[in-house]
Order: C-alpha cells, then structure tokens, then sequence
C-alpha cells in the first residue's frame, strides 16, 4: 500500500519535483537577498503548521494570526530613491504624488480596516459559539453515556 502524503501536485507533463526545486532554490536565493528578514517571517518559521498537532491548536493560532495582521497599517512611510543621479528631484515629485492620493488611500485603508476587523470579530464569534455548543453536546453525551453503561 503506498503511503499518502498530505498533498500531492499532478497533471499530465507535470514535474512536481522539479517544481519543489525551483521552489526551495527561490526561496533559498531570497533568504539569501534578505527578503525575509522580517521578524513575522521568522516567527511564523518558528511556530511553522507543521508542528500545529490538533485542530483545535491550528484554530487557535490561525485566529491569533489573523487578529496580529488584520488591520491594513495606513502610517505615513519614508519616500526613497535608489538611483542616486535624479533622486533629490523623483523624491519631491513622489511626495507631491502621494500627497495628491494620501487622502482618497486613507479613505479606501480605513474602510478596508472596518471591514477587515468586522470579519475578525464575526469569525471569533462563530468560534466561541461553536465551541461552546459542541462543550455542550459533549457533556450531554457523557451524560447519556454514564446513564446507559449504569443501566
């Protein structure tokens, strides 16, 4: 019998390990640029899925994550130039820009902010009260359980 593992990729003319490879190679090669860099990068490696042993633990970290990046940061960022012949000047005209669009962003970001953590709360709410309901049918169960076995 072959073992199954937890997802397989398929098709005809399709070779997944070789797609793997130019996975792991890309990966490897922006480590490498410092792409993932980023402390929530690190700490999603840290407590990688694979380690996540019950579905109640991949619930509760999946929620956790979701209420960590839920909201869309809409604090001004630094303008820079890399090309250092016109810098001084793509600088200004790029502050000009988004001094013209900051408005209609932050509009559109903190509309998308509400939307985003009214779903946050609405799935945690769904959560809390499947949980408690399944408490309940639980208890119920063992209840009739201990009943029928005393019988």
């Amino acid at each position: 019998m072959k073992e199954s593992s937890v997802m397989e990729i398929g098709a005809a003319g399709l070779d997944a390990r070789k797609i793997v490879a130019d996975i792991q190679a890309t990966v490897r090669k922006k480590i490498e640029e410092g792409a993932y860099a980023d402390a929530r990068i690190a700490r999603a490696e840290r407590t990688n899925l694979v380690n996540l042993k019950t579905d109640d633990q991949f619930l509760s970290f999946y929620l956790k994550c979701l209420r960590d990046s839920v909201f869309v940061d809409i604090s001004d960022f630094e303008i820079r130039e890399r090309r250092p012949v016109l810098a001084p000047l793509l600088v200004k005209l790029k502050k000009c820009i988004w001094g013209l669009l900051k408005f209609y962003t932050y509009r559109l970001w903190s509309q998308q902010n509400q939307v985003n953590g009214l779903i946050v709360t609405a799935i945690e709410g769904l959560d809390e009260k499947y949980s408690a309901r399944i408490k309940e049918l639980q208890d119920r169960l063992d209840k009739l359980e201990k009943k029928t076995s005393s019988s």
